[in-house]
């Protein structure tokens, strides 16, 4: 059984998605130097860097909070869906049958993105319709291989909304390069921040 880690390296060459902190990592003490016994760094990132995941906090001021997210919608059984369209919209999803599947991670394009470290704006998005098809289809965790699922320049957040209101856990920045469409074993660990709006997680699939 092979275990695939599906989480992007934190990193100061990672792309961040416009207006998003920036990530500093700086090391405070060095072995050897000033009398330091140990290695010891400074890190800051916003909490949508990287691999995250979004609770329905991060839209809904009444949401829950990622450090309060059932942690079995997190680890379970995943379908990985391969989309080739420019866009994940009603028309892709038509030709996919999810049946009893609540967990459904996208790969598209976007997984070779993570090769530049500068922000693309034109990445595969979910739409607003596709959005409604996947919650009206039972699905509670919906994962997505760059760091939104919403068009870049959005006015509303419809995609997110939609999601987020029906209880549907969002993990976007995923890198599934080397995943094959297929069922996994998912385990998919935020870090536990309080009432945290999101958090980073490491995510990895097994099958």
């Amino acid at each position: 059984m092979k275990i695939y880690d599906v989480s992007v390296p934190i990193s100061r060459d990672l792309a961040q998605y416009p207006g998003d902190p920036q990530i500093t990592i700086t090391r405070k003490q060095t072995i050897g130097k000033n009398g330091a016994k140990c290695n010891l760094s400074k890190i800051s990132l916003g909490s949508h860097s990287g691999t995250h995941i979004d609770p329905p906090f991060h839209f809904f001021e009444d949401g829950i909070t990622a450090d309060k997210l059932p942690l079995e919608l997190l680890i379970g059984r995943a379908r990985v869906v391969h989309i080739t369209s420019a866009c994940i919209d009603e028309a892709a999803l038509q030709e996919f049958d999810f049946g009893p599947d609540v967990r459904v991670l996208f790969k598209t394009r976007n997984s070779y993105l993570w090769s530049q470290p500068k922000f693309v704006e034109d990445f595969v998005y979910i739409t607003p319709g596709a959005a409604r098809m996947l919650v009206n289809n039972g699905i509670k965790v919906v994962g997505i291989d760059y760091l939104s699922v919403e068009k870049f320049g959005f006015e509303e957040a419809e995609t997110h909304r939609i999601l987020l209101g029906a209880g549907t856990v969002i993990i976007e920045g995923l890198d599934l390069r080397e995943v094959e469409p297929a069922d996994y074993d998912m385990i998919c660990l935020p870090l536990k921040i309080e009432n945290s709006d999101g958090a980073p997680a490491r995510v990895v699939l097994r099958g």
